[in-house]
């Protein structure tokens, strides 16, 4: 297996895994105690609101962490890289799963633009 196809495996799933933790309602579950999200309906479109639950200390710093998307992308790649290294076969069956969902993700994601 070549670096660059590992590489791109990473890319991948890191994406559609940052995706999930950050944005996605399955993520919300991991979000919840951190931040608070408000949905509210104004001049027809769905308006989200995110506020911190917590204003200091460690629950602000997870917060703040869990709403930034490049803050979660480096940890979800470091994680990925230490599952993978301390357990291959399983950690390349993970980054395979995730990166078929991150590939399938972009190429939903440039279709809607196109469209």
């Amino acid at each position: 297996m070549t670096n660059f196809y590992l590489l791109v495996l990473f890319i991948l799933a890191t994406y559609r895994l940052t995706r999930i933790v950050v944005f996605d309602t399955i993520g919300r579950i991991i979000r919840a105690p951190f931040i608070e999200e408000k949905y509210v309906e104004e001049d027809g479109e769905i308006q989200k609101y995110t506020r911190l639950r917590f204003e200091t200390g460690l629950g602000k710093w997870i917060g703040t962490l869990l709403s930034c998307y490049w803050c979660v992308g480096v940890w979800i790649s470091f994680g990925l890289y230490m599952l993978f290294y301390f357990f291959p076969v399983f950690g390349f069956a993970v980054l395979c799963i995730f990166a078929v969902a991150g590939g399938a993700a972009l190429l939903e994601t440039i279709n809607l633009k196109i469209m």
